[in-house]
């Protein structure tokens, strides 16, 4: 077969499949499902073409590694071809573990379980499946090989993966502020002592790296409007759990129905390997031709949310930069109830809160060393003039509080 094929990616142009592992790679099922599963989840919802899949994202990353690669061997850094297939293996496979709706359903369909352990269990699966050449890949995703460097272009706070989500999903929403200077930053990547640093030349290309992340968090991963699509699609779930438990009949595919009709969580998830295999089945088709169906189920809650996902009737999103009153709460839940006859038992899938966070540069981990033109490695928050960078380095939290738009607005009390 021939497998010297290319992609025509509408961010990047042609990507070019590298080698006959990375071809069988993109062609095992696995890593066909994420054309099933959309990137940014219901921000579709928000902004119309953000339509873009996993799939595409993986693809995107390869390139990008692919370019990084290329740039370290040109400044002198020995990378041999078994290190080349297996970092780009790495960054092809390593949002392999993601299932529908990406990060929004990630904790409630297997309860504990993330999606980077779900990568590692479902590339060891495909090295079986394989003969053992995945291997060398896994190693440097897990960040055992000895060559720290090659992992931290797969994951760290400057890796090729954060690359191309920005830039990607900036295309896709149409969000400027998200556009990045990937190619300079990548040509000013450079090895010292076995770590990743940036030339000086490329500082103000990271800084705005950095600066476009915690505006596209803002406007559109944490866009109030996408958090109260998500929330509402985790409370369909919910109900969708209990009413299974409670003996109704739902309809659903073959896979999801294993996920609703049971409680899964990490324990007993590793213990049986019919989960993972349910797991591999899933997609965002699953969830959405469910939520089709039940929009018509005799349970009145259940229907009702799913007839708001479908219309697009989503619940009022408030944001504050406190946590809620408990006093607050009580007072939207009373308006809730009286305003829609809602009975208090059932209150928390019509009122509910959720704390989200926000941090564009974590100076106490893996840190972004800046190269200075006298040898000297120092973090970008001491090498940029740019004052506002330390302020990327703080946690930044809001709080979220939904409930049905037809309700009456309820003012926040002022804290005055």
């Amino acid at each position: 077969m021939n497998k010297n094929k290319i992609i025509n990616d509408p961010v990047y142009g042609f990507v070019s499949i590298p080698t006959g592992l990375v071809f069988d790679l993109v062609q095992h099922p696995y890593f066909q499902r994420l054309r099933y599963i959309k990137q940014v989840s219901m921000t579709h919802l928000v902004y119309p073409g953000a339509l873009h899949t996993r799939f595409q994202h993986a693809i995107g990353s390869m390139h990008l590694m692919a370019m990084a690669l290329e740039t370290l061997r040109s400044k002198g850094v020995f990378i041999s071809d078994t290190e080349e297939e297996a970092v780009l293996s790495a960054i092809l496979l390593h949002d392999i573990g993601h299932g529908p709706f990406s990060h929004s359903l990630e904790h409630s369909l297997i309860e504990g379980v993330s999606h980077e352990l779900l990568s590692s269990l479902l590339m060891d699966r495909i090295n079986q499946d394989l003969d053992g050449r995945l291997s060398l890949a896994i190693t440097i995703f897990n960040n055992k090989y000895e060559r720290k460097f090659l992992h931290q272009l797969v994951s760290s706070q400057l890796d090729v993966d954060r690359m191309d989500y920005l830039n990607r999903d900036s295309f896709f929403t149409g969000v400027s502020e998200g556009v990045i200077s990937f190619d300079r930053i990548i040509k000013m990547l450079n090895v010292v002592a076995d770590e990743i640093v940036v030339d000086y030349k490329g500082l103000y290309s990271v800084e705005k790296f950095l600066i476009a992340r915690r505006l596209m968090y803002w406007q559109v991963y944490l866009h109030k409007t996408v958090i109260g699509a998500e929330q509402l699609l985790i409370k369909i779930l919910q109900r969708a759990k209990y009413l299974t438990a409670a003996g109704y009949e739902l309809f659903s595919t073959p896979a999801f129905h294993w996920f609703l009709s049971q409680q899964i969580n990490k324990s007993n998830f590793l213990d049986n390997p019919l989960h993972l295999d349910w797991f591999t089945r899933l997609d965002d088709t699953d969830i959405m031709s469910a939520i089709k169906t039940w929009e018509c189920h005799e349970d009145h809650i259940l229907s009702t949310m799913c007839q708001r996902v479908m219309k697009r009737d989503l619940y009022r999103s408030v944001l504050s930069n406190k946590p809620f009153s408990p006093e607050y709460i009580d007072l939207v839940k009373a308006k809730v109830q009286s305003e829609i006859g809602v009975a208090m038992e059932d209150i928390h899938y019509y009122v509910f809160t959720q704390e989200i966070q926000n941090r564009a540069y974590n100076s106490s981990q893996d840190q972004i060393k800046i190269l200075l033109k006298s040898g000297e490695l120092v973090d970008i928050t001491e090498a940029s003039d740019l004052g506002n960078l330390e302020a990327l380095s703080k946690n930044v939290a809001k709080y979220a509080l939904c409930y049905p738009k037809e309700v009456r607005y309820v003012a926040i009390p002022s804290t005055k």
